[in-house]
């Protein structure tokens, strides 16, 4: 179910959300969380419905995913956990670091169809590693396992990972926040990836 963003429809988007098991939060790069987006945000926690972040438009001038999480955190007060950094900004965005695995994820083709996988760029080595960090950080904080992991400097595994952001994004305690440029087709092989590994299946 697509929901439009304006003022206008906000009861079609309230009758949507009390149907849905898992949303994704949509905001702009730019102009980051607004208005609209408060209100839908209270409608989600009215129906306790868990939610994933994109962050879009990456590729338009003045994008700053990094004010962005930060606005999540804010005025949402919603505990984000971002699961990429982006590859380049504005003009030059060229696809994001995937922190699960710890590589560079682009996306080449008129429609960002075909998905390369490569290191991470030296210029970024040392901000993935920080980001990486924050998110175990932070998901460590509602998992014993995980902490005592990290104590003893032991690096969990990407199935380790998505499985608790898997448990902690269905109740509620984490916002997973994915990127991208939906125009031009990058971040979006990643975010559907990210719906089906950590928003509710209709098998549960």
């Amino acid at each position: 179910i697509d929901t439009p963003g304006h003022v206008d429809f906000t009861a079609e988007v309230e009758r949507s959300l009390r149907v849905l098991d898992g949303a994704i939060l949509v905001l702009c790069g730019v102009g980051g969380v607004q208005s609209q987006s408060l209100t839908v945000d209270r409608q989600m926690k009215r129906y306790g419905v868990p939610r994933l972040a994109f962050i879009n438009k990456l590729d338009r001038v003045g994008a700053d995913p990094a004010r962005v999480v930060m606005q999540i955190e804010e005025k949402l007060g919603l505990e984000a956990v971002p699961l990429q950094i982006p590859v380049g900004a504005e003009a030059d965005f060229q696809g994001v670091v995937d922190l699960l695995t710890m590589e560079a994820v682009y996306f080449d083709g008129s429609q960002g169809q075909s998905i390369r996988r490569e290191p991470i760029p030296a210029e970024l080595k040392d901000a993935a590693e920080r980001a990486r960090q924050g998110m175990l950080d932070t998901l460590s904080l509602y998992d014993d396992e995980l902490m005592e992991m990290l104590l003893e400097e032991k690096q969990p595994s990407p199935e380790r990972l998505i499985e608790t952001i898997r448990r902690l994004t269905i109740s509620r305690d984490v916002v997973p926040v994915l990127m991208g440029s939906a125009f031009k087709n990058k971040g979006v092989q990643l975010l559907l990836d990210a719906i089906t590994r950590y928003l509710p299946s209709p098998l549960d």
